[in-house]
């Protein structure tokens, strides 16, 4: 009996260390990016994703909590615009603030996350003229420090956000063509 516990004990250590070792092998750094088409000018989604108060239009967190606070700065768009929530665990908590932008181009944001995990990533929308509108890829990368890259083992971050994304980029289409305010 002894003998089949240690052999058990023993499975379990090096299935634990195989994990570990997994896990450091991973990368550093993750991005997940999804584009879409929009039959817009720039000119005409830029202002969608730079103003913070415009973002119920088309972000596909808005609609998850219902009861999520919100906050905005004085300034809700260009560079130093800030936007926080605190919701449930659907949208968790935290806040964006735009650290750089270039007018019907891209939008830069520097994304803190409080709850259900603390994370800071970069989240970027690149707008690209193309001959019948606008090429807008929604994209967010950052660092994955080692506790992280055990996570990730077992969770997906490009399923986790990228359905979120298409869902956002979807709604921002829309929004864009349809000329919402």
């Amino acid at each position: 009996m002894l003998r089949i516990l240690l052999i058990a004990l023993g499975c379990v250590v090096v299935a634990v260390a195989g994990l570990l070792v997994y896990a450091a092998t991973m990368p550093d750094t993750f991005r997940v990016a999804r584009s879409i088409a929009v039959n817009a000018p720039p000119e005409t989604i830029f202002p969608l994703i730079e103003d913070y108060r415009r973002w119920p239009a088309w972000s596909p967190y808005e609609d998850k909590d219902p009861q999520m606070k919100r906050s905005f700065s004085a300034v809700t768009a260009g560079p130093g615009a800030t936007y926080a929530w605190d919701g449930d665990s659907n949208v968790g908590a935290g806040n964006m603030t735009t650290i750089e932008t270039i007018p019907a181009r891209k939008v830069a944001i520097r994304l803190t996350m409080v709850k259900p995990i603390s994370a800071s990533n970069t989240v970027t929308f690149d707008l690209a003229p193309q001959q019948q509108g606008t090429s807008v890829t929604w994209a967010m990368s950052g660092s994955v420090p080692y506790v992280a890259k055990i996570m990730h083992v077992f969770f997906d971050v490009d399923k986790m956000v990228g359905g979120d994304m298409e869902t956002g980029l979807a709604r921002l289409k829309a929004a864009a063509e349809n000329g919402a305010v």
